[in-house]
């Protein structure tokens, strides 16, 4: 719970730094929290700059986690779930609350742009940091893919309501889908990389008007689909069994992964200690309740069947409930704006977890480098933004969508581990929020990332297991010998 009016707490002593010994000392050495905490905002050649409050972080938050799940990866989970589908965004909204409160606590205390990459780092040694910053390279970049495939579906919805022309399918979609390249994905990732270059500040004004339409976006779809809803639709309301639940659950997790991208604005927060637990718990709260409330207007407005396929559902929906193309083509205007906010706040994230990373020398030096007039990390947003646009192109959505959510689920109960670790080996360290009734709280959101992650597909666990056999190779390779912690040991 958040703190008013406590007595201050001791000053808390600092963590010494791990001595020097063999490759599992090395493997274990963490980072001192006053020393990650001090080196904030520092990069190469400049520093971050810290321009926003509690309000930008919470539509940081919400830009990032609200539009793929319920505009795009809806139609990928009600065939997995029927009706109760409902139901799979209530244990996926369970299952990132129980991170989120982990998430509230570490940011408050340890408010940089690592997120849980930093939380691993002063908690569990290096070894399961890197681990755990590679599974958010997998969570970030590739749900910036994920999403931007989606925004490509609504914009030929877009376009063929306005001016009777689509893009053809050859250039619209991924190889594996009937097309060669997915043109539009690339380009909402290069357009997303332009804002980004112009600075912070100027992307988080941009992403709260982005996120003021999305948000009447999904108002307007219920007031008009709500006119369509067939109690028979309901019924059978779980005809795939809790399976089916559970199975949609694990996929549409995907579509909570966002509101963790304010831990990453650590560096950028004018007071991260306050704002940062607020601007996450909120954004949850308000996401959680708008996607069920669509979900449950969705399927009240379309027989389960018929979403089968389809990567823009909603404005389906709008179409087959008044019989017009107007209420659906407005529907798609606001779900092209509300993906690419989220492709902005996502892409964010991403080059500020590297950021980090790079400046504790487990990636090259060249992702910590800040450009002085911008106080943006330049080189490292143009790469970014390029590798997840040609990821965009080139790989189909479900793909995208269940690879980043068993990423995301590694790392949050990783978070929710760290929560425990500090409690027992920092005590005295000040908190801004505390997790009610831990380590009970932590352990149910460990269990439950772990339970979904099992919900989900053997092809997504070789993915991953590749993805992570890549990173150790790496780590081993580059990141083990010029970490910053290991050349101080020379």
């Amino acid at each position: 719970m958040l703190e008013h009016g406590a007595a201050p707490p001791a000053t808390p002593q600092p963590e010494p730094d791990p001595p020097v010994g063999g490759l599992g000392a090395r493997l274990m050495r963490r980072k001192p929290v006053e020393r990650l905490v001090a080196e904030g905002g520092q990069g190469e050649g400049g520093s971050l700059r810290r321009s926003m409050g509690v309000w930008q972080l919470t539509m940081i938050s919400i830009g990032a986690t609200l539009g793929t799940g319920i505009f795009v990866v809806l139609g990928e989970a009600v065939p997995d779930a029927g009706p109760a589908v409902i139901v799979s965004f209530v244990i996926a909204g369970l299952t990132a609350l129980f991170s989120a409160l982990s998430y509230a606590e570490l940011a408050g205390t340890i408010p940089v742009s690592g997120s849980s990459y930093s939380y691993a780092y002063a908690t569990m040694g290096e070894l399961i940091a890197w681990v755990c910053g590679w599974c958010l390279i997998l969570e970030y970049g590739v749900s910036v893919a994920a999403v931007a495939v989606g925004w490509g579906e609504y914009l030929n919805e877009l376009l063929d309501g306005t001016l009777g022309i689509t893009i053809p399918d050859a250039l619209a979609a991924p190889p594996g889908d009937g097309g060669i390249f997915n043109l539009p994905a690339l380009l909402v990732v290069l357009l997303a990389m332009a804002f980004l270059l112009g600075g912070a500040k100027e992307s988080a004004r941009a992403n709260a008007i982005m996120v003021g339409v999305k948000i009447a976006a999904l108002i307007l779809f219920c007031a008009v689909a709500f006119t369509g809803i067939r109690a028979g639709n309901y019924t059978p309301f779980m005809p795939l069994g809790m399976a089916g639940v559970s199975a949609a659950g694990a996929t549409l997790f995907f579509s909570y992964i966002g509101f963790d991208a304010a831990s990453t604005a650590g560096e950028e927060a004018k007071n991260p200690q306050r704002d940062l637990p607020r601007a996450i718990m909120l954004s949850l709260i308000i996401v959680t309740a708008l996607y069920c409330l669509v979900a449950a207007v969705a399927v009240g407005a379309l027989p389960w069947k018929k979403f089968s396929g389809s990567e823009a559902a909603l404005a389906s929906i709008m179409k087959d409930v008044t019989g017009q193309n107007f209420w659906a083509v407005l529907l798609a205007a606001g779900a092209v704006i509300a993906i690419a906010s989220v492709v902005l706040t996502v892409l964010y994230g991403q080059t500020r977890i590297l950021f980090a990373m790079s400046r504790d020398g487990l990636v090259p030096k060249v992702f910590s480098t800040v450009h002085a007039r911008t106080g943006v990390p330049r080189a490292n947003t143009v790469i970014v933004s390029l590798f997840c646009g040609v990821l965009a192109a080139a790989i189909p959505l479900g793909q995208l969508a269940d690879a980043t959510s068993i990423g995301t689920l590694f790392a949050f109960a990783l978070v929710n581990i760290a929560v425990i670790l500090l409690r027992r080996n920092r005590p005295d360290m000040p908190r801004t929020f505390r997790v009610p009734l831990s380590p009970l709280f932590p352990l149910i959101g460990f269990a439950l990332c772990l339970w979904m992650m099992g919900s989900l597909q053997f092809v997504t666990w070789v993915v991953f297991g590749v993805w992570m056999a890549v990173g150790l190779v790496l780590y081993f390779g580059y990141g083990m010998r010029r970490s910053r912690l290991a050349t101080a040991e020379k």
